[in-house]
Order: structure tokens, then C-alpha cells, then sequence
């Protein structure tokens, strides 16, 4: 362990003890500390987004335009200091708010993301991410277009089933060793991205984090399959269509003696899977997750005002358990061919901690509505009559889910809908699919828009792929590939 590893642990140590912690369940009567307690109605000291001009949001514009920009005119740079450039972009929230705000307000926002946001996230990044690298395909699979189209088919089943994370970590080695003759690539890493990490989990709450808290909010578990088939069916096909074509002309272009040569380098390798046991430490992060929904104990931990309930805290605990025990009875041997290190979870880990300090003021200047300076967003999605419209509701929740943390804003627009899940399972049926597929489905705009995009392309970058730039990745293929897709979707469903 180094003393950075070290100075981290210590640092958070510092903020968590420095605040107050309470046990609350259903069946105890302990009253809360008054010495301990900011107000006597237990309102958390947080911030108000109606008073925050959109000025609040440029360290989060800032981040992002550093991690589009300085991969491109610094790359060695960014390479090293992309911590660095998270942190400080962190701290352009957090130093103003201090003076701002004040210290406990400051205190409880940065807690509050941390305790119920990035550790839960980047934990079951993290579980997925150790437990599917020490799985490996073994066998002499090369990348012809119809191979890599079963791939991607296979990992766009999966992600309904196993989460769009937990599906595109599975397949993303394998699908880039059975291409790793090939000089035309990107475009196969494209699409996974697309369909394996974003689209594909559009069919239960398993899939993606805002069909997960839906649920939690009392949509039906199959109210989603039901619901979001046809809409991400059609996505599929047109999806898959046109990458059969684009991947047949590329392959064509392709020095195929370099497959020969491959095939004989590799034929004595038989067709299988090595390390199943971690199929069973899969298995155990689904049924985790599923554990926190289902499971409702009532007892909470306050720490500062924020309620740390039971079920979400076992489930965090499982899942580094589950991490320990994959790392340690998977054979390394396993993950040395793999490729696997650690670097593409750094990377994640790193930049989305900045990215979710500096997402704290524009999405609370979204739940502020139509007090918000965002008013008018919020204000687009109903007409004059305050009758929602369906293609805002599915455009608006789609764009800001490609660049904010897309949980949040679907929580936003659930609400902005009125938050009844039986009102909106019935006669709004057209306005929560609406909200469900903008949130799923435009994830795969940008990097940022789903937890995988990020991790699958740094894994793809680590294996020599050069990947597309943040805007490259926007310019060259979301927005020509994509949103017209999107716009058929809104002419065909809403």
C-alpha cells in the first residue's frame, strides 16, 4: 500500500468521524443527540438549487472539457495527472462553497454523494470489473463480422440480465482479442459501446441504475420488459444492420494473411472458458443488488443527516467480499492473459469522483424545476394545458442523462411527471417510457452517459486501440449514428 493509498483512506477517515453517526430503526427508540443535531425538524443542512445561478455548473463543464480536450493536446500529460486535473476541478465546487454555503452544508453535500452515490457506484464497478477479468474465452475465435455481431448480440441479451456493466466487462476482452489481428477496430468497440453498454440493458431494473431506482419507486419489474421491447428491439436492428455492413466493409480491407497467421498460432487452443467459478461471484453481485430492493429492514445508520440504510450497506459489503474472494482463487495465470490491470477502474474511479462533486450543483439546480434556473427544460416537457409531452419528456431526460449522472435525472423527471408510479404505468404509460428510454438509451451518446462507456474504452485504449477523442467519439458516431435513430423513435413511440 503507498502513502498516497494511505493519505486517501486517512482523509476519508477524517471526514467520517468528524460526523455524526446514529443508529435509527423501526424498532428502536433512541432519540437523536441534540448537541449532534443542526435543526430541530432534522432538515439536512443541503443546498438550494433555486438560488444557484447556472455560473454553479463550470467546474463540471471544466471537467468534462478536460477529459475531451487534454487527451488530444496533452496526452502524456493526462496520461499522469488525470487525478490531479479531477481533483482540482473538485475543488473549484468545494473551496466557493465553503465560503458560500458554509461548512456543514458543504460537508453534508459532499458526504451525501459520496455515502449514497460513488462508493455504491464505484464498488459494484469495481466487483464487476475484478469478477468478469478473471473469466476468460479461450479458443481461436477470430473477428469476422459475424462473430463480432454474435458478440455484441450475445452482450446485448446479457445486459438486461446481468447490468449493461456487468455484460460489456465480460465481453470486451475476448471481443477484442478475437480482433486483435485487425488493423480496422474502433468501429466494433463503437457499437459494444452502443448496444452492450447502454441499450441493452433497457429490459428489467437489472440493467441500468434508472430502471433500478423506478423499481425501487414501485414501477413493476416487468412493467419494463413489457414496456421497453418493442422501442429497444427496433434500436437493435437497425443498430446491428448497420454494423454487419460497416464491419463486412472494413473486413474486406483487411490484410487476411494476417488471420492465417493467427489461426495457426492459436488452432491448438480448444474452444472454452477458464475461471467459471466467478460465473457463481456474478451471480452473487445480481443477487446483491437484488438484495437492496427487496430487502427493507428499516434500520439506517445516520451519518450527518444522511441515512445509510442496512440493506444498501450489506449489499456494498457482499460485493467487496466477493471481490476479495474472486481475486484471490482466480489463477493469475487467468488474468495475465486477460491483459487485465488495474488501471482502467483507476482511471474510472478518478475521474468520475470529480465528476460527481461537480454534477452536485447543476443537479440540484434541476430538482429546484421550474424555481431553477434549468426552469425552462423543465418547463418544456408540458404543454400550456400542463398535459405532458411525451417527445420532451424523451428528448430532455435523453440529452442531460449523455452528460449528467442519467439515476438523478431520471429521478428528476419522474418527479417532474408526478411521481405516481401507478398513474404513470397506466393512463401516463407513453410518458414514463418515454422517461425510461431517454435515460437508457442516451447514455450511449458520450463517454460519460453510462458507467461502462468509460471503463470499456480505457480497457480498449490499454489493448492499443486508438480510441476516438470525447467529441470525436460524439462527431464521428453518436450524433450521425444514433440520434437519427432517436428521432424515428420519437415519430414511432411518442
Amino acid at each position: 500500500m503507498t502513502v498516497k493509498h494511505i493519505f486517501t483512506i486517512f482523509t476519508v477517515s477524517i471526514l467520517l468521524l468528524s460526523a455524526p453517526v446514529s443508529l435509527v430503526g423501526e424498532d428502536l427508540n433512541h432519540s437523536p443527540d441534540p448537541i449532534h443535531s443542526i435543526d430541530a425538524s432534522h432538515h439536512p443542512p443541503h443546498i438550494v438549487g433555486k438560488n444557484l445561478p447556472i455560473l454553479w455548473a463550470l467546474p463540471f463543464i471544466g471537467i468534462l472539457l478536460s477529459i475531451a480536450i487534454f487527451p488530444l493536446l496533452a496526452p502524456h500529460f493526462w496520461h499522469h495527472h488525470f487525478g490531479k486535473v479531477s481533483l482540482f476541478w473538485s475543488l473549484m465546487f468545494i473551496i466557493p462553497s465553503f465560503f458560500t454555503q458554509g461548512y456543514s452544508t458543504t460537508l453534508y453535500e459532499l458526504l451525501h454523494v459520496s455515502l449514497l452515490e460513488y462508493f455504491p457506484f464505484i464498488i459494484l464497478l469495481l466487483a464487476l470489473f475484478t469478477i468478469s477479468g478473471g473469466i476468460r474465452l479461450t479458443g481461436n475465435l477470430q473477428g469476422s463480422p459475424i462473430v463480432n455481431t454474435g458478440f455484441i448480440v450475445v452482450g446485448t441479451i446479457l445486459a438486461s440480465w446481468m447490468g449493461t456493466t456487468g455484460a460489456a466487462m465480460l465481453l470486451i476482452r475476448p471481443l477484442l482479442r478475437a480482433n486483435k489481428w485487425r488493423k480496422h477496430k474502433v468501429h466494433i468497440v463503437v457499437f459494444f459501446i452502443f448496444l452492450v453498454a447502454n441499450i441493452g440493458g433497457s429490459l428489467t431494473p437489472l440493467g441500468d441504475p434508472p430502471l433500478f431506482l423506478g423499481f425501487l419507486k414501485g414501477v413493476n419489474f416487468f412493467w419494463t420488459t413489457k414496456a421497453m421491447l418493442l422501442p429497444m428491439l427496433f434500436v437493435v436492428f437497425l443498430l446491428l444492420i448497420l454494423f454487419y455492413i460497416i464491419d463486412s466493409y472494413y473486413y474486406r480491407k483487411e490484410d487476411l494473411s494476417k488471420l492465417t497467421s493467427d489461426v495457426s498460432h492459436t488452432s491448438e487452443e480448444k474452444l472454452g472458458l477458464e475461471g467459471k467459478i466467478n460465473f457463481l461471484f456474478l451471480l452473487g453481485v445480481i443477487s446483491s443488488v437484488l438484495l437492496s430492493g427487496f430487502w427493507q429492514p428499516g434500520i439506517t445508520f445516520q451519518v450527518y443527516h444522511i441515512d445509510v440504510e442496512l440493506q444498501n450497506l450489506t449489499r456494498d459489503l457482499l460485493l467487496l467480499t466477493l471481490v476479495f474472494i474472486s481475486w484471490k482463487v482466480t489463477p493469475m495465470t487467468i488474468r495475465k492473459a486477460n491483459e487485465y490491470t488495474w488501471f482502467p477502474i483507476q482511471e474510472v474511479a478518478k475521474l468520475f469522483a470529480g465528476i460527481f462533486v461537480t454534477i452536485i450543483p447543476a443537479i440540484a439546480i434541476l430538482k429546484a424545476g421550474v424555481d431553477g434556473t434549468l426552469s425552462p427544460i423543465i418547463q418544456s416537457v408540458s404543454d400550456t394545458s400542463g398535459n405532458p409531452v411525451n417527445t420532451m419528456y424523451f428528448w430532455a431526460t435523453g440529452i442531460l442523462s449523455s452528460f449528467l449522472d442519467n439515476a438523478p435525472t431520471y429521478l428528476v423527471f419522474f418527479n417532474t411527471a408526478g411521481g405516481d408510479p401507478v398513474n404513470l404505468m397506466g393512463p401516463h404509460y407513453n410518458t414514463l417510457l418515454a422517461i425510461s428510454a431517454g435515460a437508457v438509451f442516451m447514455g450511449a451518446n458520450t463517454y460519460i452517459g453510462n458507467a461502462p462507456n468509460f471503463m470499456v474504452k480505457s480497457i480498449a485504449e490499454e489493448s492499443g486501440i486508438d480510441m476516438p477523442s470525447f467529441f470525436g467519439y460524439m462527431l464521428k458516431y453518436s450524433i450521425p449514428i444514433l440520434i437519427p435513430i432517436f428521432i424515428l423513435i420519437s415519430v414511432i413511440f411518442f
